[in-house]
């Protein structure tokens, strides 16, 4: 009996992201004997010359030894901070390549410059197997110029040390930048095994999502996320909002803040979301209580106060104990669960209990939970988390925010 219409085209899988924009994988490149640019992200955060947090660089590790295996001469660029363009010893990669040899198990040659005569004497001296790390591509002003050429001369020289390219670094892929956007349109190149893995995650949230599908949004800047609020008012089932951005939309209803980080600009459009959430059905749930201060400090003299009473002289640096209570409710019966950005100023202990109890409802939930890069990703790790325990840790919080708006990411589209 003939199958009915349609059958096969149900019972086939869904094609993968790489299948889709017929990107190479590394598995399709000939690499042995080969110098390969590989585009990381150890943008990693450093105290002095000691690394607090080294959860990019062991993201970026498979990759790499993929590649060593199969005997590639492993070239590896990276940026780190924001430097203005030219050298600075602050943000300088030395002691990344240290920590990067020290999880290959072996040593990670560095240059001292980024595509100078240091960096040509070092690529070249590589053998089979053998790994290099260029010093940050943010000290060359091309790197991050919004003049085609001036991007164009910097990866040219780029170039000029390799024979193939592979994109890995997620955290990077949202910016036109040369290393990410430029270099990988002059050499044979494919994507890396962590940037193909971060978009099939994200696609599983904006494509059909298992429901509820809640977002926990927080951080400082209600302006940082405007763009993907708008978005997700289409997608999610509740908006869980917290961190600093939370006292824009307790001012537009209504509710004075005291001394909290507010932004005046953004009230009006504050409205707007929470009328629209409200007309489409969307649950937006904001705390009942807040960790209130008198000054931003770990020893300042602090209390709970109800969220719609938080005194003038008092700025709202955590949410309180009943709305951890109440937001982890609202997760648990969940299927689907993206949180990007802190509860409160977890790196001070008074104000880091509701991003410790955020963490520990996603653990505690039988949801698909996505913990969206950036702060959110280092709390989860500060705070003493298995990272087992969740579904997946981005690497890239900016890249994971807008993937889920919607908007095209230059390093991707570089890579197709």
């Amino acid at each position: 009996m003939p199958a009915p219409p349609g059958a096969a085209a149900r019972d086939s899988p869904t094609p993968t992201f790489q299948e889709e924009t017929s990107m190479r994988t590394i598995d399709e490149l000939d690499v042995s004997g080969k110098r390969v640019f590989v585009r990381a992200d150890l943008n990693v955060p450093l105290d002095g010359d000691r690394i607090t947090d080294d959860g990019r660089i062991r993201a970026a590790v498979p990759t790499i030894s993929a590649l060593r295996e199969r005997g590639a001469r492993v070239i590896v660029a990276a940026h780190l901070g924001r430097p203005k363009g030219e050298p600075d010893p602050r943000y300088s990669l030395r002691p990344v390549a240290a920590r990067l040899g020290e999880l290959l198990g072996s040593e990670v040659a560095f240059a001292s410059d980024t595509a100078g005569e240091s960096a040509r004497a070092t690529c070249e001296a590589l053998e089979d197997g053998q790994v290099a790390l260029l010093e940050n591509v943010r000290f060359e002003p091309g790197e991050t110029s919004k003049d085609d050429a001036e991007r164009g001369e910097l990866a040219d020289r780029f170039a000029r040390l390799a024979d193939l390219y592979v994109g890995d670094a997620f955290g990077a892929v949202h910016r036109k930048h040369a290393s990410v956007y430029d270099l990988p349109g002059r050499l044979p190149h494919a994507v890396g095994g962590l940037v193909l893995n971060e978009v099939e995650v994200l696609r599983r949230l904006t494509g059909d999502p298992q429901r509820p599908y809640a977002v926990v949004l927080g951080g400082s800047k209600v302006s940082d996320k405007l763009g993907v609020i708008d978005n997700l008012l289409g997608t999610a089932d509740r908006l869980l909002i917290g961190g600093g951005m939370v006292f824009t939309f307790l001012k537009a209803k209504g509710h004075g803040v005291g001394s909290s980080l507010l932004e005046t600009d953004q009230i009006d459009t504050v409205k707007g979301y929470l009328e629209r959430a409200e007309r489409e059905g969307v649950e937006i749930v904001l705390p009942v209580d807040v960790v209130a201060a008198e000054k931003f400090a770990a020893d300042a003299a602090h209390g709970v106060v109800d969220a719609d009473a938080i005194p003038a002289d008092r700025m709202g640096l955590d949410i309180g104990p009943r709305s951890q209570a109440l937001f982890a409710e609202k997760l648990a019966d969940t299927r689907t669960v993206f949180w990007n950005g802190p509860m409160g100023v977890f790196e001070m202990e008074p104000y880091s209990g509701g991003t410790r109890a955020l963490a520990q409802a996603l653990v505690d939930s039988d949801a698909f939970t996505v913990v969206g890069g950036g702060d959110s990703a280092a709390a989860v790790r500060a705070l003493g988390f298995d990272e087992a325990a969740f579904g997946h840790i981005s690497t890239g919080g900016g890249a994971s925010l807008e993937y889920l708006e919607g908007k095209d990411l230059p390093g991707i589209d570089a890579l197709k």
